[in-house]
């Protein structure tokens, strides 16, 4: 009887079953290859990298502009800041070679302006493992809360506990304004969620052989740990920085004395002053001066206004519409907005102040009944007009916001 020359099952009468010359093989063996072959291939694709399948910054620039609207200046930073990090990787290093330093990111917008959709398009386009971590969550080693270490355990799960494509994934740490410390002096008491915070983050940025508890929490002694080192990491931090805007005046005041104070106010923009954004800014905001050296890169993400958001409704390739008539074609239903109802949820959207999440807030609040009668009934087509969006908005809580 013929038998399987790797796990000696014998041949049944209705199994795959390949003979060779020198070998047999049953079908379960057959399947049990393939899979090594799939894994071995898909671990070397995550562990490797290589500068020429990696993305020229106009190019990098061309695929986020598929997915996130406007922020032309924002997207040139981070496509170039991204492209020489990963020239940095790539490089060898010779004896007496320059070595390029690493550059990490700090993003400055308003609520909804797309920090965290940049960091992930970004992300998604190199394949590389990527982590969104809250900064508010954080605090000094020894206090309730998660150590600064925590962070990488969403990267390391991200990449499948494979620590070298760990060492070259990105992280994006957000709400990073709210660990700022409360006055410019330093604290002469315990500021365990802000100042020392910004005090256990420094050695992660700028790049050191980490110890990371596999499953996250706290760590013990007799704990195992995971070595990871953070020198090629990109981090990316964002924030809102609420109320930045007072420094920024007050420096741009200080600045524009004497003779052509007038022509040189005109210039500047009152309403979008987060474009005047520098360094000191930042430090004089409540980071300290190591944490904002650390982060050389510093772009500003402008507000939206309303025709950004109109764009933002419809032309992203995965814009908020596109999803919902994908979600009603999955039952058979043709979905088609009107232009006056797009305007109309636009609308609402610049009053509520949320950016681009306040979008979805509304078209969920208007799509909610829709979305529960019609997979039961038999309908074939759903034409969304302004009627109907107004209609459904004022019966939601949605509406007591907006008047409050």
């Amino acid at each position: 009887m013929e038998k399987c020359s790797f796990c000696g099952a014998p041949k049944h009468k209705n199994d795959l079953f390949i003979a060779g010359m020198y070998a047999n093989i049953c079908e379960f063996c057959v399947e049990r290859a393939y899979e090594i072959v799939q894994e071995d291939r898909l671990a070397n694709k995550k562990s490797e990298f290589s500068l020429k399948s990696l993305k020229k910054p106009k190019e990098i620039k061309k695929y986020l502009d598929q997915y996130v609207i406007g922020q032309d200046n924002a997207k040139k930073v981070l496509s170039v800041a991204v492209y020489n990090h990963y020239k940095r990787i790539a490089q060898i290093i010779k004896e007496d070679d320059v070595q390029i330093e690493k550059s990490n990111i700090l993003l400055v917008g308003e609520t909804g302006t797309g920090k965290t959709l940049l960091a992930r398009t970004i992300a998604k386009m190199l394949e590389v493992p990527f982590a969104i971590v809250d900064a508010t969550v954080l605090t000094e080693a020894g206090y309730v809360g998660e150590d600064v270490e925590s962070l990488l355990v969403r990267l390391l799960q991200d990449a499948e506990y494979d620590v070298k494509a760990a060492e070259r994934g990105i992280v994006f740490i957000d709400e990073i304004d709210k660990i700022a410390r409360k006055s410019d002096n330093p604290s002469i008491t315990r500021d365990v969620s802000g100042e020392g915070v910004q005090q256990g983050l420094l050695k992660l940025l700028e790049g050191s052989v980490v110890n990371v508890p596999p499953q996250g929490g706290r760590k013990h002694p007799e704990q195992k740990m995971i070595a990871v080192d953070t020198k090629n990491i990109l981090f990316i931090c964002g924030g809102a920085f609420d109320g930045i805007n007072r420094h920024i005046a007050k420096r741009i005041n200080t600045q524009v004395i004497g003779y052509g104070k007038e022509k040189r106010e005109e210039k500047i923009d009152k309403e979008n002053l987060v474009q005047y954004i520098i360094p000191d800014d930042i430090r004089k905001y409540g980071l300290i001066p190591e944490i904002v050296g650390r982060l050389p890169v510093l772009a500003h993400l402008n507000p939206l206004d309303k025709d950004a958001l109109r764009r933002i409704l419809t032309e992203p390739k995965n814009s908020i519409i596109k999803q919902y008539i994908k979600l009603f074609e999955m039952d058979g239903i043709k979905l088609t907005f009107k232009e006056e109802a797009l305007d109309y949820i636009v609308e609402q959207a610049v009053k509520f102040k949320l950016g681009a999440r306040g979008l979805r807030s509304i078209c969920e609040s208007i799509m909610l009944e829709a979305m529960f009668e019609f997979p039961s009934k038999k309908v074939n087509e759903f034409v969304l007009d302004k009627k109907y969006a107004e209609s459904k908005l004022d019966q939601t809580a949605i509406t007591k916001f907006k008047s409050a």
